[in-house]
């Protein structure tokens, strides 16, 4: 089935579908064009049933580390979907277990997605979303590629505003924030792999702090890949993070804290783990340089944090902002002449993260190597200003119009 394009109705979205398969046959877009395009929900018809006091949560002490996902605040947002009618009734209710059929098709092939963004509370007391929009259409952007139903970006975040309004008292104050997982899954019961006839969105909150306190020890390991070209690396599918659990806990048993993903016979590194990744370096120009790996491959996810970077960076006009392919040779050459200054990673449960070491698997040496980046110290740290003009824009103290939506 060749490439097909199909205009999604609400943002006039434009989308390149590329091969979907259901067994051994290709499943009809048109079909799941007019699945998608059933009935939406409205955040007019919002059911709001709060929590009885006796049953509400116990909500962290200011003494309590906030270690992220372990907390969950007290609703949460449902809405049913299946191919026949569209979509349901949106609730916000008191948040609890699921109740899913052991064939329901999440639990067998992976049809899932979700998101993360924040809630801040700002130094002016309001509450305030970071780019929720950007959150909102890669999820749309998601659900495409996984044959889920469509849904309005607009609606959702209202009724998403309404949920963080109502558990306004479970967002922290400052340096943290109401974390929060919008997630979509197929729950029809039928075995056989094929297109969700029946869905569910939902979205979950929980107060959380730093998600790496301090700089992380990265593995790169050649012998395994996260993503490849065609595939599903540039959506937020649980498909892309089950298969790295293991190498993560491979990296931990030799010291490390995450996994820096490489790609290719030319080791292009790609993520880190959860995040994407950043370096400040001089390059082989003599150039002082910011550079990101391109996201135009389908290998690496999107970040709203990574473009958030990218333009603040771009708006000072200090040094070249790049997005291209970085090998390991290129690190090791870098690190070995020390004009790598500061590697980093992105994303939204963490901001930044800053690395101070790799331990890379050498093929040609036949051993593991140690590489180190003085990112915490070097100066002026380019990391260290990212971070405060993004962290000021997030909790108010500065502004970039457009980018923040007061929530109450």
């Amino acid at each position: 089935m060749k490439a097909n394009k199909l205009i999604i109705t609400g943002r006039q979205l434009l989308f390149n579908a590329q091969r979907f398969y259901a067994g051994d046959n290709a499943l009809d877009v048109e079909g799941i064009k007019r699945a998608r395009e059933a009935r939406p929900f409205m955040h007019s018809n919002l059911e709001i049933t709060r929590v009885e006091p006796a049953k509400a949560l116990p909500k962290p002490k200011p003494s309590d580390v906030l270690k992220f996902g372990q907390f969950f605040s007290d609703h949460m947002f449902e809405v049913d979907w299946n191919s026949q009618t569209g979509w349901g009734k949106p609730k916000i209710c008191p948040i609890h277990d699921l109740s899913l059929h052991p064939g329901a098709k999440c639990l067998h092939y992976a049809i899932e997605l979700f998101e993360g963004m924040k809630a801040y509370r700002g130094i002016d007391g309001k509450i305030r979303l970071f780019r929720p929009e950007q959150n909102m259409e890669r999820m749309r952007r998601s659900a495409f590629r996984s044959a889920l139903p469509d849904f309005s970006s607009l609606e959702l975040l209202k009724c998403i505003k309404d949920l963080v309004a109502l558990d306004k008292d479970w967002v922290p104050a400052k340096d943290a924030s109401l974390y929060l997982r919008p997630t979509m899954i197929g729950t029809d019961k039928a075995l056989g792999v094929g297109m969700a006839h029946k869905a569910k969105l939902f979205v979950v909150t929980g107060p959380v702090g730093a998600y790496f306190p301090g700089a992380v020890t990265l593995l790169a390991d050649p012998d395994y890949v996260r993503a490849f070209e065609g595939g599903v690396g540039s959506y937020k599918m649980g498909c892309n993070y089950a298969p790295s659990i293991m190498v993560s806990t491979t990296a931990m048993s030799r010291g490390c804290h995450q996994v820096l993903w490489l790609y290719g016979k030319e080791e292009y590194i790609t993520e880190v783990g959860t995040m994407n990744i950043m370096m400040y370096w001089k390059n082989e120009k003599g150039e002082e340089e910011l550079v990101t790996p391109p996201i135009d491959n389908g290998l690496i996810l999107p970040g709203v944090t990574r473009d958030s970077l990218i333009k603040l960076a771009k708006s000072w006009d200090e040094f070249l902002v790049s997005e291209r392919y970085i090998g390991m040779k290129e690190i090791r050459r870098a690190v070995k002449e020390k004009r790598l200054y500061e590697m980093f990673g992105t994303g939204t449960a963490c901001v930044v993260s800053p690395v101070g070491r790799i331990i890379y698997k050498n093929k040609a040496l036949g051993d593991y190597e140690e590489l180190s980046i003085p990112t915490e110290k070097h100066q002026p740290n380019v990391l260290k200003r990212l971070y405060k003009q993004i962290i000021d824009i997030q909790f108010g103290a500065a502004q970039k119009p457009g980018w923040t939506q007061v929530v109450c």
